[in-house]
């Protein structure tokens, strides 16, 4: 006879394994439900982050007894610049790359036919060769880039809902102080989750973008010594690609690395990864995982593959919104239901383990200076 249950510790009503394949099998409709409606969960969740962003500047004004309506209207019109600039940097970005990728054909050309010839010199078919070198072309790049971002159609409608959401998002925003404070009577847990939710996102945000504009001006400087054309573009890229740990350097790099060699060839190309490249790595590598990572109590692992995660489901612009998808995710499913909320430390989060591993520490550092069995220690003197 199995023994019963203890009042203290019930016996689950599923086997944990039912448990962890129905949370899977969940997790995966989930996922591919936000994937199929990505061209409406994107602008949505991209407008809800602006909306974030601006919130201290209505919560600055009403503070200081000015009315709703203008603090209302100023949050809006902040987000509308922010989004304003932002269209104008990519769309002028785009009017330049499609300039300059033709005067540069004649080297495309070339440099396609040298990579059709070495695969071929490898084992590669003449066909597949080809291939390659009609790839090459000044038009098949561009419509790369295009099928990248998406057609004019998507575009748009894009806009159309993050501008609209942008105005409705403002305008519920002046009743959220209300709205969280009757929610904390009955879920104060909920409430306490999507506070630190804003904070958390309004932190990654302002490092990153302080972070990017660094890192965009020492790559402009940096071209523009080596003389790259397009350098001002390139220090464009680099800004919007630092929203992408990890791997946004690498995306960055490409641009500048093949225009440098259709100008300069290999010496400027081991000039731009040695000092571009350099510079950078350590930056997107070291300071921005630490400060990042510190802002928003994410491990560095976690980081990496939410950015896979939601590039795989989002397209692009998942991967920029990779990190506050993710604290959106976590404060939903583990910060709102404190039962559940030890599981926090396994994504980054080293509050309730800072004495762990302070202790942890210590003891490390003790061991390297306890001597080795059999051997004096460093500070005795040796026996005559």
């Amino acid at each position: 006879m199995e023994p019963a249950a203890s009042e203290s510790n019930p016996r689950p009503a599923l086997p944990r394994t039912v448990t962890i394949l129905l949370t899977l099998a969940g997790a995966t409709v989930a996922a591919f439900g936000l994937g199929a409606m990505r061209g409406i969960v994107t602008p949505i969740f991209f407008a809800f982050v602006l909306t974030l962003c601006v919130h201290p500047i209505r919560r600055w004004m009403q503070a200081r007894g000015i009315s709703r309506g203008i603090a209302t209207g100023t949050t809006i019109a902040a987000v509308f610049g922010l989004l304003t600039a932002f269209a104008a940097v990519l769309i002028a970005s785009l009017a330049q790359f499609s300039a300059l990728l033709p005067q540069y054909a004649p080297q495309v050309a070339q440099l396609g036919a040298s990579i059709s010839a070495a695969l071929e010199s490898v084992g590669f078919g003449p066909e597949q060769a080809q291939e390659v070198l009609n790839g090459f072309t000044p038009g098949r790049i561009l419509g790369f880039l295009a099928g990248l971002l998406g057609n004019i159609t998507s575009l748009v409608g894009s806009l159309v809902i993050i501008l609209t959401m942008l105005i409705l998002m403002a305008v519920d925003g002046s009743r959220v102080p209300a709205l969280l404070t009757h929610l904390n009577y009955h879920r104060p847990a909920l409430v306490s989750a999507f506070k630190g939710f804003g904070i958390g996102v309004r932190r990654y945000m302002v490092a990153t973008t302080v972070l990017g504009i660094a890192q965009g001006l020492f790559n402009w400087l940096v071209l523009v010594i080596l003389q790259v054309p397009g350098a001002l573009l390139w220090g464009l890229l680099s800004f919007i690609c630092s929203f992408i740990p990890n791997i946004g350097y690498f995306i960055a790099i490409v641009p500048p690395l093949f225009f440098g060699f259709l100008t300069g060839g290999w010496p400027t190309v081991w000039a731009i990864i040695i000092i571009y490249g350099g510079i950078n790595s350590v930056i997107q590598s070291i300071i921005q995982p630490k400060y990042v990572g510190n802002a928003v109590s994410l491990s560095e692992t976690l980081t990496f593959a939410s950015v896979l995660f939601w590039a795989v489901l989002l397209g692009p612009v998942g991967a920029i919104l990779a990190v506050p998808l993710t604290l959106f995710a976590r404060t939903l499913l583990l910060d709102s239901d404190p039962s559940i909320s030890w599981w926090r430390p396994l994504t980054g989060d080293r509050t309730d383990l800072e004495t762990l591993l302070k202790e942890e520490d210590a003891a490390i550092r003790a061991r390297r200076g306890r001597p080795k069995p059999g051997r004096p220690d460093a500070g005795s003197a040796p026996k005559e």
